[in-house]
């Protein structure tokens, strides 16, 4: 059995420490929002938190998430940052066919909670592997920057 906090609430799980987080939270616990992409860490669409800090869960046993808070798109709306990052990916219509997008969300949520308000150079550099088929990626930028002007009028 393994126990796991995601979106604070505490789930007990049978399946084996060494499957991946990705397959327990979307077979298991049936939250669908994060995707399989690549299965090898390099796209992105697997995108969770774990304690903050944005993880690809397609590579991360979920051994490794015990005793730790996971975060995923269906609990990001609970954060406030988080929020943030929504509601600018919908005020700049961000998504054309969104399958990268939770994890675009996740990753973005990520770097405005270490870095308040980043450069283009800080977005691109934290961004970097989450990868977008449509090339969405300058109004993702724009919407970054959105929601770090959203935390400043909220300060």
């Amino acid at each position: 059995m393994v126990t796991l906090t995601i979106n604070g609430r505490q789930h007990e799980l049978d399946v084996p420490e060494q499957m991946p987080l990705l397959w327990a939270l979307r077979d298991v616990v049936r939250l669908t929002g994060t995707k399989f992409g690549c299965g090898i860490a390099q796209c992105g669409a697997c995108t969770v938190h774990l304690d903050g800090e944005a993880v690809r869960a397609c590579v991360t046993p979920v051994s490794q998430a015990q005793d730790r808070e996971i975060t995923t798109i269906e609990g990001i709306a609970d954060d406030a940052v988080g929020s943030r990052v929504q509601r600018a990916w919908l005020e700049l219509g961000v998504a054309q066919c969104g399958y990268c997008q939770s994890g675009q969300i996740m990753g973005a949520a990520a770097l405005l909670k270490q870095t308040a308000s980043p450069s283009d150079e800080q977005i691109v550099e934290a961004m970097d592997g989450n990868l977008c088929r449509c090339g969405t990626y300058s109004r993702i930028r724009q919407a970054i920057h959105r929601a770090a002007e959203h935390g400043e009028e909220s300060a």
